[in-house]
């Protein structure tokens, strides 16, 4: 987290003409069109010669299209930092030369390239137009960036005007509409500003631009016909081609390309507490032992930033007089069944081992850090310098990490953050070039250095990474994207739904926000006022309901805070609970996300690709298959005008289900807008009818109770299928094989439930377990608790079962 930043004179103004020359030189330049000469079929796929330069397209799979160009004589050689699958099979494709076109087939696609203009076209085998480059596709023009002589790399596509566009990242403050469609985004990576270049279409179809350079979507162009990427400086267009048609396929090609996301600990599904900041171990202590003392469930207590005060940043110490006992401390933790989460930076002050370490290999940039605290220029590392990361993660390693025993790293302000001097960063010279080509990296080479180190150090210990920044590719380094200081809002709130579920659809499957807020104009909210307890309540259910669950910010706000009254507690507890109980169902989820390269928080688009009345929703989405989620963002009860509001939000019911109420079960018909009831104790949630939801007992951390006592809610309607996974929790093992798998499938026709037999085998695993299967109808199965009578009781040993209901 930061506090307000002190920029240097001018920078601002240096800051603004550089971007309104990069912006100019994007949006007029008018490439010529290239003619294709000449083509040469290889087992990769098919270069072309062109008058001015040469294309490539390159059959990755039969649904993954790779095309590069370049107005030079060669294309480009250097590794990729995004995409790490080295495409050792070649897929089967065949090239036909027509007297317009040449036209490459795939198992699944037909791509066809004009030979006047070289504009591509995708197609589905009958000749349906996926989507298709503008005449005016493909350019490099030169520009002068920060003084750089470099070139501006733009790619156009035609857009129908039915099209909606989401993905690009997280952007925090962004206030707009979901969908890019007709509106545009920056996409340079920077404070509160994110950049993930990967788009989904509802035609069908996936892009993402293999540039590292500060870039922008304009999603509005020629009327909202076409759209375009620029990236400010490349010397070759390089883009990847997704063909789904769902969204899930898509991003299981994207993560195809660009690596899986590992599991993470059971544990880091639960709670996370954290505060700016917990100033000692003492204080620590006690919030762990409020937390289990009060029987409130949580998994994890953070330690935020500047437990080395009054040392340097990067000194990597536990000031002794504040943490007289790190290892007591993290050992009192793990006792306690909580996990241990601390912050460390990218940033070096002047006089540490560390620096100087650093500094001795030429492991530093020139990159600073304006530091809010000290009022020092803290430096950066080198995070593009594989020997740089190495002795970084060496020295946290040895500091803190696996000295003490820390299961988890808050990896903060790696954008990296200079404040406005964003040229510096386009100037300085990283170990693999320049930073003007290498702008939105850091992140995911720093994710890399210290996913890489755990992994060979620490073996039996799942990494788990929150992180300020993520690019694309970074869900490989088992990172967690945050949105960063947000203020404590109802705007700000409002704001982060849309984020979360764009940041979720860009590939990235783990994101969060600061429950409530991290400040407020700078400083700690009152949150014992009744405004500030409404924002946290509205804030505390959303954040249930995100994939991780964190509780963060300046001010006491953890659940047993004296500032919540006895109403406002109970909620939270209930949330809270309803969390935990949901674990089977969430983990089960994870387990998808890793295996298959599934998506929990969905974009409605996910599953309702073809109801174009959910393209414009933001503050709408899919938490896994089962749950609709509809936080709500509005100041219902507190504001000046409360007493005219209506205690409800409205909601959309998509129309291709039918939908239960969760906290009451009632059913409802798809297809219409309802004004869905929203007192200070209900998140709208609804169930899509045709759903299993596994749901535990009541526990305090997530690994209190083995799921042996299950209580199975069918939602009738329709067929239903739910894939149940488990493993061994917090370890790597499951990379061996050793997990297990079983799935419940419900017939809503014939009334049966069928449960098949348990594929897999781990450590410990159950040998039997009980299923306490309720169908959910009205108030029988529905809300938080347990419910109190099961329709039947089936004992499951692994073996396949077929329930009569």
């Amino acid at each position: 987290m930061m506090f307000k930043k002190v920029f240097h004179k001018g920078a601002k103004v240096r800051q603004s003409i550089a971007w309104f020359v990069f912006l100019l030189a994007g949006m007029s330049a008018m490439p010529a069109i290239a003619v294709i000469k000449s083509f040469k079929k290889a087992a990769d796929g098919v270069t072309f010669t062109l008058d001015k330069g040469l294309m490539k397209v390159l059959i990755r799979r039969d649904d993954i299209i790779e095309v590069k160009y370049t107005i030079f004589d060669a294309f480009e050689i250097k590794p990729s930092l995004v995409v790490n699958n080295k495409w050792v099979q070649h897929s089967p494709y065949q090239v036909t030369d027509g007297k317009t076109e040449v036209v490459i087939t795939t198992a699944k696609l037909k791509v066809k390239i004009n030979k006047a203009t070289n504009a591509i076209t995708y197609t589905d085998l009958k000749g349906n137009v996926i989507t298709a480059e503008d005449s005016d596709n493909k350019s490099i023009t030169p520009a002068t960036i920060a003084g750089i002589s470099t070139y501006n790399v733009t790619t156009q596509f035609a857009s129908p005007k039915d099209e909606a566009l989401f993905g690009l990242g997280c952007h925090p403050l962004d206030s707009m509409s979901i969908n890019y469609k007709g509106r545009n985004q920056d996409l340079a990576i920077k404070y509160l500003t994110g950049a993930i270049p990967v788009l989904l279409s509802t035609k069908g179809y996936g892009l993402m631009w293999d540039n590292y350079s500060a870039s922008n979507f304009y999603g509005a162009e020629a009327d909202n016909t076409k759209f375009k990427y620029v990236s400010e400086s490349g010397k070759q267009v390089d883009y990847f081609f997704f063909y789904g048609p769902g969204f899930d396929h898509i991003i299981d090609l994207y993560r195809t390309a660009t690596g899986k996301a590992p599991m993470f600990g059971k544990w880091a599904y639960g709670l996370f507490q954290s505060q700016d900041r917990y100033l000692s171990e003492d204080e620590i202590l006690t919030v762990k032992d409020n937390y289990r003392n009060n029987h409130i469930p949580v998994d994890v207590i953070v330690q935020d930033w500047y437990y080395w005060d009054p040392l340097p940043i990067g000194s990597h110490v536990m000031k002794p007089e504040r943490y007289p006992h790190p290892q007591k401390l993290v050992d009192a933790l793990h006792a306690a069944n909580i996990h241990a989460m601390i912050s460390i930076w990218p940033v070096f002050g002047k006089g540490t081992p560390n620096y100087d370490a650093l500094n001795k290999m030429g492991g530093l940039t020139d990159i600073t850090w304006d530091n809010v605290v000290t009022h020092t220029f803290d430096t950066y590392y080198d995070a593009h310098n594989p020997k740089a990361r190495e002795l970084y993660w060496d020295q946290a390693r040895d500091s803190l990490i696996k000295r003490y025993g820390w299961d988890a790293w808050w990896i903060d302000q790696c954008e990296p953050d200079n404040g406005a001097l964003l040229d510096a960063r386009r100037q300085s010279n990283f170990a693999i070039g320049k930073g003007i080509d290498y702008f939105n990296t850091y992140s995911l080479q720093h994710t890399k250095g210290v996913y890489e180190g755990w992994r060979r150090d620490i073996p039996g210990k799942r990494a788990f990474f929150l992180v300020r920044q993520s690019f694309a590719g970074e869900q490989r380094n088992a990172s967690t994207l945050w949105s960063s200081d947000i203020e404590c809002t109802f705007h700000d709130f409002k704001d982060q739904v849309p984020q979360g579920i764009n940041a979720c659809t860009s590939g990235i499957p783990y994101w969060t926000s600061d429950i409530g807020g991290y400040h407020y104009h700078w400083k700690p909210a009152d949150w014992s006022q009744p405004d500030k307890r409404e924002l946290f309540t509205r804030w505390f259910q959303f954040g249930t309901f995100c994939p991780i669950f964190r509780i963060h910010g300046k001010g006491e706000r953890a659940i047993f805070s004296k500032n919540w009254d006895e109403n406002t507690r109970s909620i939270l507890l209930n949330f809270d609970k309803l969390r935990y109980r949901l674990m089977p169902y969430i983990y089960s989820l994870a387990g998808r996300v890793t295996n298959d390269n599934y998506t929990i928080m969905r974009s409605l688009a996910f599953d309702y690709r073809g109801d174009s009345k959910v393209y414009g929703i933001p503050d709408q989405y899919m938490f896994g298959p089962a749950f609709m989620v509809n936080p709500v963002t509005e100041q219902l009860y507190t504001s000046s005008d409360a007493d005219k509001k209506a205690k409800a939000r409205q909601v959309y019911l998509p129309a291709a289900s039918k939908w239960y109420n969760f906290w009451t079960g009632e059913l409802l018909d798809g297809g219409q807008t309802i004004s869905a009831a929203a007192p200070i104790e209900i998140l709208p949630l609804y169930v899509k009818a045709g759903s299993i939801i596994p749901m535990g007992p009541d526990v305090e951390y997530a690994t209190e109770k083995p799921n042996s006592n299950i209580e199975l809610r069918i939602y009738p309607g329709a067929d239903a299928s739910f894939k149940f996974y488990e493993d061994e929790n917090d370890n790597y093992n499951y990379e061996k094989g050793q997990s297990a798998t079983f799935t419940l499938s419900w017939n809503d026709k014939t009334r049966k439930l069928s449960i098949s037999d348990t594929k897999g085998h781990f450590p410990g695993q159950l040998k039997s377990r009980t299923f306490n299967i309720v169908m959910v109808k009205g108030a029988h199965g529905s809300d938080v608790a347990l419910t109190a009578k099961a329709d039947k009781v089936v004992k499951y040993a692994g073996k396949a079962v077929v329930v009569a209901l």
